[in-house]
């Protein structure tokens, strides 16, 4: 069975906890791997990145929120807001197609009410969707000489309520 005929998970949505975070980093990792060709393959190895989430300082001004399988407990997806942009969605590759984006993107609209930023690559056609579905609307392209991946961007906006 495809993840997108499965019925979606009981969601708890709820601020991550430093235990959350080696979880955090192998959701990032199997996300990222997942979605190539459409976004870049990750930049450094998984063992990096790892140690990166491992290491990040939850109180730093991040809010980092998880999406939670209710019934296992198990993060099925996460966001990272910084300020007024929404730095991270990232969602399991098995729960992609089952509302976990929708729920975490529905958390920071109401996290930022008055709008919010985010890049995607321009090549990440199915984010690009997801994206416009809920409302979040393209500002900018860019060549991509201003991320590290050096892979084109776009600049999206949810304008607010």
């Amino acid at each position: 069975m495809r993840a997108t005929d499965a019925d979606p998970p009981d969601l708890v949505l709820r601020p991550a906890e430093p235990a959350d975070l080696v979880e955090i980093g192998e959701l990032f990792w199997a996300a990222r791997v997942a979605a190539a060709p459409a976004m870049p393959s990750p930049m450094h190895p998984r063992s990096d990145v790892l140690a990166f989430y491992s290491a990040i300082d939850l109180a730093d001004g991040r809010e980092t929120w998880v999406a939670e399988d209710a019934a296992t407990a198990r993060l099925l997806g996460f966001a990272e807001v910084k300020r007024e942009w929404l730095d991270d969605l990232y969602v399991l590759p098995a729960a992609q197609g089952r509302g976990v984006g929708s729920a975490l993107l529905d958390l920071v609209k109401g996290l930022r009410p008055d709008g919010f930023g985010l890049w995607v690559f321009a090549s990440n056609a199915p984010a690009r969707a997801f994206y416009a579905r809920h409302g979040l609307v393209e500002h900018e392209t860019t060549d991509g000489s201003g991320n590290e991946e050096r892979a084109p961007d776009v600049r999206l906006e949810w304008p607010g309520r």
